[in-house]
């Protein structure tokens, strides 16, 4: 158990550094090729943070234990909003001006009842990941129009970072990748021998455990955004990283692995991804209040209540 708990430490400080970096050089690749700053953070910067997510589920599915990916995946997308956007906005609020980040909301919303409808019959089947990998493809070049159409805004900020060095930009890159492959090794092996240990399925330790040590990229993307200004790359990582998460990464587990799942396990995660969305729809003023961080963090509480009520011996 000590053991175990000791490889997650090291995978959580590996992914935090790793995620950091990588989300550093992506952002700058991004910046490099004029796009918007709102766009970055709901493609390039999610995708980055996404990224042990990712390699956790690979991981997992050569280890034979796709499982913990799934619960991985969807216990990141609750701890995103009710744990890391929830403490930044509890610390300050936050404003988003973008027209893309409700698109992007809607999206994130829909996630949770797409997976439910792919997954109730028990069975995360290659064909399934197969439909949420396409629905993936439709929402990225949704994504990429928006850039498009938005390609001048921002533009001294772009210029600017566009100064940046290409060979720094570069080294970010596959350092931060570098290290997000030895954090998924520990981060998967940790949660295994926590499984065994504490008599926890998979599932369970993946949306608890190994969900808020994936999730460290995340928080360091949205504190750091968020002293700098750019709420918009804040929330728009936030989304991004909830559908890259759902309909990208869950499915590259599966279709390596196709594996069984329990209705009964994904039913808190799937449930609180719905209402903790809904809680971080921005309104007309494009507000977010420090009110809402304070019943987000609430809820992720009762999340972490409700979801080992329904772990299962192994």
């Amino acid at each position: 158990m000590i053991i175990s708990i000791l490889f997650l430490l090291v995978g959580v400080a590996l992914a935090w550094l790793g995620g950091s970096l990588f989300v550093d050089g992506a952002v700058g690749l991004a910046r490099w090729a004029r796009w918007p700053v709102a766009v970055i953070g709901v493609t390039v910067a999610a995708f980055g943070t996404s990224s042990p997510e990712l390699l956790v589920a690979i991981q997992a599915a050569q280890d034979g234990v796709p499982q913990i990916s799934l619960g991985d995946v969807l216990g990141s997308n609750v701890v995103n909003i009710a744990l890391v956007l929830a403490l930044v906005l509890s610390l300050s609020g936050m404003k988003v001006d973008d027209a893309g980040v409700r698109r992007d909301w809607n999206c994130a919303l829909a996630v949770p009842f797409i997976m439910a409808a792919v997954l109730w019959d028990g069975w995360f089947s290659r064909l399934d990941a197969m439909v949420l990998l396409a629905l993936f493809v439709a929402w990225l070049v949704m994504v990429v129009r928006h850039a498009r159409r938005h390609r001048a805004r921002n533009k001294e900020e772009i210029i600017e970072a566009g100064r940046a060095s290409s060979l720094k930009i570069v080294v970010q890159v596959v350092a931060g990748l570098a290290l997000l492959i030895g954090a998924a090794q520990f981060v998967v092996h940790g949660g295994k021998g926590m499984a065994l240990a504490l008599g926890w399925s998979p599932f369970i330790v993946g949306a608890v455990v190994i969900a808020l040590a994936t999730g460290t990229p995340e928080l360091a993307t949205t504190i750091i955004s968020r002293s700098r200004g750019q709420h918009d790359v804040g929330l728009g990582n936030i989304l991004g990283s909830n559908v890259f998460n759902s309909l990208f990464v869950a499915s590259v587990a599966a279709l390596i692995h196709p594996f069984q799942v329990k209705p009964s396990e994904l039913m808190p995660s799937l449930a609180f991804g719905v209402v903790t969305t809904l809680l971080i729809l921005p309104g007309q003023s494009g507000l977010l209040g420090r009110w809402r961080g304070f019943v987000l963090l609430t809820l992720y509480v009762f999340y972490i209540l409700s979801t080992l009520e329904k772990s299962p011996s192994l």
